[in-house]
């Protein structure tokens, strides 16, 4: 059965005419894809029955609801949807997290299943790689809770690594962005990745969506002890290629950096992140560091964390703690396994 979300227009034009059914439902079909929001083809009522018929024993549109559902005391929210049909089933599914701030919501995607990467601290990478998610359901996540939640915010944090899934990454974000598809700005759109310097060059010229690096240690030796990806794309390469772009207008480039006593919270690291950022517009989020099994570090204490931010801004770089939400349902930052709790 081909899956209908996140075909464009033209996609769908060409599965419509291979029906039978005339050219102009390729933009029937997208209308009700992204604007109306159909999760069944028989709400197309305005497509032929023998046209629903058709497409109906051919396609799926490829929406999805959640298997489960948690609340964090905190009001954070986290879905867990099953991908089995296109990854190797040995797991749970993937998970998709809801930040509500006020007026604002934000919701934490997932791009994989598992994550290929590797890095020490985080529940995803630990347990393996088991499969890309196809663009559509990338965009099943975003838009059932759309659905209940109006979104002001995505963000590709979630599960995998974003630019190692670039290709239905990037199909997800057109639909996004498109003017035939949900039409966002590309200013509510965030992608985080750990520097897949390939896809990332890519990522800054195709699009205008912001930024956010995974940064977490500024001397080389100490971070490929726990982010093994440094042998292959080295973060001095990565912040030098962010210094050809320009990101003193409306987009952003963000660096995440997890606190971890005694590993990269002392006065060194603080300048040394200085001078690796200096000449880049740029913003410093530091994370508390969210405890996992069998992990030896612990999250820096606040006052190291207080004094690691300081240091940061005296220096000229806007650096902020960022709170911590979701720990109580495993939706915190590094805690995504595709497991209920």
């Amino acid at each position: 059965m081909e899956v209908l979300l996140g075909k464009s227009p033209q996609e769908l034009k060409e599965i419509a005419v291979r029906l039978g059914l005339p050219a102009f439902a390729g933009k029937q079909l997208s209308r009700w894809l992204y604007v109306r929001r159909a999760t069944d083809i028989a709400e197309m009522t305005d497509i032929s029955k023998a046209g629903r018929e058709a497409l109906a024993a051919n396609c799926r549109i490829g929406a999805a609801q959640p298997t489960a559902t948690l609340t964090s005391k905190d009001g954070t929210e986290k879905y867990l949807f099953d991908v089995a049909a296109t990854c190797d089933g040995r797991m749970g599914g993937i998970e998709a997290v809801l930040i509500p701030d006020g007026d604002r919501n934000t919701l934490c995607v997932s791009s994989q299943a598992g994550c290929r990467m590797g890095c020490k601290f985080c529940m995803t990478g630990r347990q393996g790689f088991h499969g890309n998610l196809t663009a559509a359901e990338i965009l099943a996540q975003i838009l059932y809770v759309d659905g209940i939640h109006p979104l002001s915010n995505v963000v590709f944090m979630g599960m995998g690594e974003p630019l190692d899934n670039w290709a239905e990454v990037r199909r997800a974000i057109d639909v996004l962005t498109a003017e035939w598809g949900l039409a966002w700005s590309p200013k509510r759109i965030t992608l985080s990745t750990i520097g897949v310097l390939p896809r990332l060059r890519e990522f800054l010229d195709e699009t205008r969506c912001h930024l956010a690096v995974s940064l977490h240690n500024p001397f080389p030796t100490e971070r490929v002890t726990l982010m093994p990806v440094e042998k292959a794309w080295a973060l001095t390469e990565v912040v030098r290629l962010l210094k050809q772009y320009d990101f003193t207008g409306q987009r952003r480039v963000s660096f995440e950096y997890t606190m971890f006593a005694g590993w990269n919270d002392s006065p060194a690291h603080a300048d040394a992140l200085l001078r690796l950022l200096r000449g880049l517009e740029c913003r410093v989020n530091l994370i508390r560091f969210h405890q996992i099994p069998d992990f030896p570090y612990t999250t820096s204490s606040e006052k190291v964390m207080t004094a690691f931010r300081d240091r940061l801004s005296e220096g000229g770089i806007t650096c902020t703690i960022r709170a911590s939400r979701g720990e109580d349902i495993l939706a915190a930052c590094g805690m995504l396994a595709g497991q209920k709790k």
